[in-house]
């Protein structure tokens, strides 16, 4: 009988399409890499002199992000609060990326302090929302990348939330390449970029990790505190596909060049998930790797009593009535997601033809 079985779903499986049966494998041709040179690399010196040139230039005039702030960055700081050097608050191999970004030796993470969005719900608010964490220049920035090769054993350097430090981004990666970093770069990033940041990133970045986090306008303006969010994040993510295309592995089972796309599924708005999984499908790739989020739990604001001055100017905190009808601030999103908000996004980007969706590995090991 067993016998039997086995010649029926060899019979099955030879009459199948040959494209079925490679869609089954992420570690397939052409997905699956021999071996890998980071783009870094393969720079010459006088386009990497070019982009020197581009990023001080930028540091004097900021208008890498949308929010357009245009301050001299040497004298004065804008949105992001961060001026010519970077403030870092964590530098250390981080085992929470996702299985083909850390591996065995953890995802060598740099937690840039400030930001250009202000999420009601960050996770990491007072990493992002404050200027938390210890000033570097460009150079100390990628000799901290080299520490992360040389003594973590890391398998890559993940920039995290670095939309407003690109030009200080692009000199440190410069520089830690004269000093004999080898392993790819990860730009983890809430895809509020402009084109013109990622045109200079261009050759630099070997791992583009967006974040799509809403659709609409309205939720954007509440939730993020900015305008066109949706706008601004799909002509980043199809930028970031155009240089780097859909997420490639070698045969160890890690990430080493591509787009890997993460949505954060927020409790009562599985709707804007769906139009989101359907526009990367219809416009970006069905080969796209895409990871739906889980996690959502209320942090940040979520959740406090609201604040109301007193005539003496003094705020406090009061107990009343929201402006979507709860007695706390942004009640609607006051609650973790259910399983059914989250399943209902992974439906429809499956119907929509996404089918290189992550599902963490049971053994905990990589997604192979």
């Amino acid at each position: 009988m067993l016998l039997r079985r086995s010649r029926q779903s060899t019979n099955t499986a030879r009459h199948l399409p040959l494209i079925a049966v490679r869609r089954r494998s992420y570690l397939a041709p052409p997905f699956l890499l021999d071996s890998y040179t980071p783009r870094y690399q393969l720079l010459t010196a006088t386009q990497a002199s070019k982009k020197r040139s581009e990023a001080y230039a930028h540091l004097r005039a900021c208008n890498l992000c949308p929010r357009l702030c245009n301050v001299n960055r040497y004298e004065k700081r804008g949105h992001c609060l961060i001026g010519s050097d970077v403030v870092v608050n964590t530098i250390a191999p981080h085992f929470g990326e996702e299985p083909c970004l850390q591996g065995h030796n953890g995802s060598g993470s740099v937690f840039f302090s400030g930001c250009n969005l202000r999420c009601v719900f960050c996770q990491n608010h007072d990493i992002a929302h404050q200027k938390n964490g210890f000033s570097l220049t460009p150079e100390e920035l990628g000799e901290w990348y080299v520490k992360l090769q040389e003594v973590g054993k890391v398998h890559n350097v993940n920039l995290v939330t670095p939309e407003h430090a690109v030009p200080q981004v692009v000199l440190s990666i410069l520089h830690a390449k004269e000093l004999g970093l080898k392993i790819p770069i990860v730009y983890n990033t809430s895809s509020f970029d402009s084109l013109d940041s990622l045109h200079l990133l261009d050759g630099l970045i070997d791992i583009f990790l967006p974040d799509f986090k809403c659709w609409n306008d309205s939720t954007s303006k509440r939730l993020l505190k900015a305008d066109n969010y949706a706008d601004v994040a799909k002509e980043s993510i199809k930028a970031m596909h155009a240089q780097v295309g859909d997420l490639c592995f070698t045969s160890d089972g890690l990430a080493k060049s591509g787009v890997l796309l993460r949505h954060l599924v927020m409790p009562g708005y599985e709707e804007e998930g769906r139009h989101i999984v359907r526009w990367l499908a219809e416009n970006v790739s069905k080969d796209l790797y895409v990871h739906v989020m889980e996690q959502y739990h209320p942090r940040a604001h979520v959740g406090k009593e609201r604040r109301r001055t007193t005539g003496s100017g003094r705020a406090e905190d009061v107990v009343g009535t929201s402006r979507d009808g709860g007695k706390r601030r942004y009640e609607e999103i006051n609650r973790p997601v259910k399983m059914e908000e989250v399943d209902g996004v992974k439906k429809a980007a499956q119907e929509a033809g996404l089918w290189r969706l992550l599902d963490a590995a049971e053994h905990g090991g990589f997604n192979i």
